[in-house]
Order: C-alpha cells, then structure tokens, then sequence
C-alpha cells in the first residue's frame, strides 16, 4: 500500500479550488458581497490581519461553516464569496477545499498573508 503524504494532499487540494491574486483580493476588501476568512492559529495574529477578516482557525474550520453546528459563524454562513487567508497558503487551499465541499463560494488568497503584506495590503 502506497503513503500519501502531505504535499500529495495539498496538489490534490490546489487542483480543485480557484486562486484569487492579492490584487483582485485587494477590489474585495471593500466589498461586502466577501468575507475573508483568516485560518491561522491565534498566535500568528500577532503579525497582523487582515482588516474586517474573521478569524475562523482550521482547526474547528468545519464547525465554523456549518450552519447547522452550534459553532456556526453566521458570517461565514449567510452566501458571501469567502477568502480564505493563511500565513503562505497552505492551510488556505485545504480550507478552501473543505468550504467548497460544504457547498460555499470560497477562494484562496494566493501567496497568504504574507503575500498581502508584502503588497503593501492594508493590515491591522
């Protein structure tokens, strides 16, 4: 029986969601028909965020879009395309398989966070 490992899982994962360029993201900070979607773990908020994302950790991601779960984050649930934010896009494109799965227009944010930032994106 053959392994597979976790860059496997993450080609599998990127092959199946849509990227959204720092740019096209940047037109959407403003726009209230998005929400980005921070996954990160709570200590790495400490660099900065996003304005206005909602933080949502991978960790509980599932629990977080299920709008029957008593963990549901109506943000996350009420139809908006989601962005989703990591540090370098990892975590973002297994996220942004799973929201897609669970039936939400979801994206990723190429490059994460730290592509945002190094745009010059505004982060608070």
């Amino acid at each position: 029986m053959s392994k597979v490992t976790s860059a496997d899982l993450l080609a599998t994962a990127k092959a199946a969601i849509e990227f959204i360029s720092v740019e096209d993201a940047k037109a959407l900070a403003n726009d209230d028909t998005a929400v980005f979607v921070d996954v990160r773990d709570s200590k790495e908020l400490e660099a900065g965020a996003i304005p206005g994302a909602i933080h949502a950790p991978r960790g509980g991601l599932e629990f977080a879009l299920d709008p029957a779960s008593d963990f549901a984050v109506t943000e996350l649930t009420s139809g908006k395309r989601l962005v989703l934010v990591c540090g370098s896009g990892g975590r973002a494109s297994f996220a942004t398989k799973l929201a897609k799965d669970m039936g939400h227009d979801a994206v990723c944010l190429e490059g994460g966070f730290k592509a945002w930032k190094t745009a010059g994106g505004e982060v608070v």
